[in-house]
């Protein structure tokens, strides 16, 4: 019998040759290149710095508060497009964190099984064959593979340490900028660690307006912020609203990941939009996890914790690094260090791309990390890491140091 499912599969995910291609993506890599270094290596364990999502269990008042909302039959039925109680938290929470004032939690919000979903599905709301949705790289590609899917262009913006790891929204040529439909920008940004300004977020909103374009701020890491830098959203800036959203994520600021739970705040008309997709696509998550997310929001200490773990463990993590003759400075935001790739070791091997030097880092010192080459060559190490104790992410930068000692690194 032929296998006639072969050539059913759509032209987005490949057509005719999904599945039969031998190019392996970054993440693939990275799990063989550590399958191997194991192997060839079993008595040295890997140190982990590329995992992107909390190490900590979400806190113990949401676990409680989802085991007694589990319990209620009036709880065990389909959610929808969310609940009021968590809608009416999320406009509390972007009030008392963000300084987000005057959020309609009926029309203005709309609960999402987490960030990921959200950004796959506002393109569906408004992406057409030949519209353009323009992207901040690197970072997380979910918007653009999703615009691409549907028959858009995406246009990329680099983000560059010459502009803070901001993008040059001058330098958008015109024809784009007039079938573009979607901004995506993502701050505290993944993988630079990079925070936007009230500054930079007003420059935003004018381009927008000129352009008659949606923003989309992903604010996944917006409450892990550091030293003196607060918290920021983008809906705080006057005129935000009038062009577009922001899709907050309890993952990282509570600890939540695998909950998956998140929203979507601002403009009336794209949250309408994004609900109207999101009910052809989940019928909402489970009830008790989304009151269990209630506790969080309503719980800001939980997220002081955590930011606290994670400014400690960069401060760590940049002087470790830096005394092995890394060129790296404290991000203001985020659970991410982007570091410069060197071009190689004195002496040793030569590395042409980040993924070169991630391969070798893994391979050669056991040591994990992400690498990015779409604006320069950079690794992301990640601070979270596992450690229970301090004196555990001493004694693991002390480890990192000794692996990284013997390496003259050539910039």
């Amino acid at each position: 019998m032929s296998d006639y499912i072969q050539n059913l599969f759509a032209d987005r995910i490949g057509g005719k040759t999904f599945g039969l291609g031998t190019v392996l993506y970054k993440f693939e890599k990275i799990k063989r290149a550590r399958r191997a270094a194991e192997k060839e290596h079993p008595e040295t364990p890997i140190i982990d710095m590329g995992v992107g999502e909390p190490d900590w269990m979400a806190d113990s008042t949401a676990v409680e508060r989802l085991y007694a909302e589990a319990k209620k039959r009036e709880n065990r039925g389909y959610s929808d497009n969310g609940i009021l109680p968590f809608q009416e938290a999320a406009a509390n929470y972007m009030q008392t964190v963000f300084g987000v004032h005057g959020l309609n939690p009926q029309t203005e919000i709309c609960h999402s099984i987490g960030s990921k979903p959200a950004l796959a599905m506002i393109p569906q709301a408004f992406i057409n064959p030949g519209d353009v949705a323009i992207v901040t790289v690197p970072g997380y590609g979910v918007l653009a593979t999703m615009t691409k899917f549907l028959g858009g262009e995406v246009y990329q913006l680099p983000l560059l340490p010459e502009n803070d790891f901001l993008p040059d929204l001058d330098s958008v040529p015109a024809d784009i900028a007039k079938r573009a439909k979607l901004f995506y920008m993502n701050y505290p940004n993944n993988p630079t660690g990079a925070v936007a300004t009230p500054e930079f977020f007003r420059k935003v909103i004018d381009f927008a307006k000129k352009n008659e374009i949606i923003v989309i701020s992903d604010a996944a890491y917006a409450a892990l912020t550091f030293d003196g830098y607060a918290p920021l959203s983008f809906l705080s800036i006057p005129g935000a609203k009038e062009v577009g959203v922001e899709i907050q994520s309890l993952s990282k600021a509570f600890n939540m990941t695998g909950w998956r739970l998140g929203f979507v705040a601002g403009n009336e008309k794209v949250v309408k939009g994004f609900a109207c997709v999101k009910d052809n696509n989940d019928s909402g998550q489970f009830k008790a996890i989304q009151y269990a997310g209630v506790q969080a929001l309503s719980t800001p200490s939980i997220t002081e914790r955590t930011v606290a773990k994670y400014s400690r463990r960069h401060n760590l993590l940049v002087k470790a690094l830096s005394e092995v003759g890394f060129k790296v400075k404290k991000p203001k935001g985020s659970f991410y260090l982007y570091a410069q790739a060197p071009k190689g070791i004195e002496g040793g091997a030569t590395f042409n791309t980040a993924e070169d030097f991630s391969q070798w880092l893994i391979r050669e010192k056991q040591i994990s990390t992400v690498p990015w080459d779409d604006a320069g060559h950079f690794i992301r190490f990640s601070v979270t890491f596992m450690a229970d104790t301090e004196a555990a992410e001493i004694a693991l930068m002390d480890e990192i140091k000794r692996r990284l000692s013997d390496a003259k690194f050539v910039w």
